[in-house]
């Protein structure tokens, strides 16, 4: 019964919520964090142990795999378009890759944070197993990368439509590649709300992404520390 309970306790949350962004499309309603904070909030009233909530919400995690496979079909949908955009879109996230472990590597190591930190931010704008895979290599916390990449997601799912608005950038790819490569899976779920186009292009960028910083983060993040 407590597998049942804490299932549709997360959908019932998370349909509220949808109907408050609806009714209230503010940024920081976007309903996958006003979802989280409710249910983590719910859980510190009750004194809800996180395994517990697990032992149905492993059952939600278990659709992201089926979730991710879905979005072949935009992209199928749309591939006369990616084929149009190829070159734009490998350069864009290649540039957006190194732009996203030197933001985060590089600014940490620029203010002294601590080595094994810095290790687990880098890869912080790809999808979470990556991401825990290249820390694990660097020698930082897989755990603690878990939790930049939650952070880089969901900031980028409240905020990124937002900051593409205030710089102007209007095209349907532009808004995906950005969406993607910055924010993973969160971000191409906020793009798929924006539109089927761009939840292809932001699905292909945050496959990319995830290529593009296992090779270079090996790379980039020693010759940063190194240099700052």
């Amino acid at each position: 019964m407590a597998v049942i309970f804490y299932i549709v306790l997360t959908v019932i949350v998370n349909a509220l919520m949808r109907e408050v962004y609806k009714k209230y499309p503010f940024p920081l309603l976007v309903p996958i964090s006003t979802s989280t904070f409710l249910l983590i909030v719910l859980f510190l009233l009750t004194d809800t142990e996180y395994a517990e909530y697990m032992t149905g919400g492993k059952w939600i995690d278990a659709l992201l795999g089926p979730a991710v496979v879905a979005l072949a079909y935009p992209l199928y949908e749309n591939r006369h378009v990616m084929k149009r955009y190829a070159w734009t879109v490998f350069t864009s996230v290649l540039t957006g890759s190194i732009i996203g472990i030197v933001s985060g590597a590089g600014l940490a190591a620029l203010f002294h944070v601590d080595r094994e930190m810095i290790l687990s931010l880098a890869p912080k704008s790809v999808t979470n197993p990556v991401a825990m895979d290249i820390s694990e290599i660097l020698g930082g916390i897989p755990a603690l990368a878990a939790i930049y990449v939650v952070i880089a997601g969901m900031s980028g799912a409240v905020f990124g439509p937002s900051l593409l608005k205030a710089f102007g950038i209007s095209h349907p790819v532009a808004k995906g590649i950005g969406l993607g490569a910055a924010s993973h899976g969160t971000g191409t779920a906020r793009a798929l709300e924006m539109g089927e186009l761009e939840g292809a292009v932001s699905s292909i960028s945050m496959t990319l992404c995830a290529i593009f910083t296992a090779v270079l983060c090996p790379l980039l993040v020693p010759f940063l520390l190194h240099v700052l």
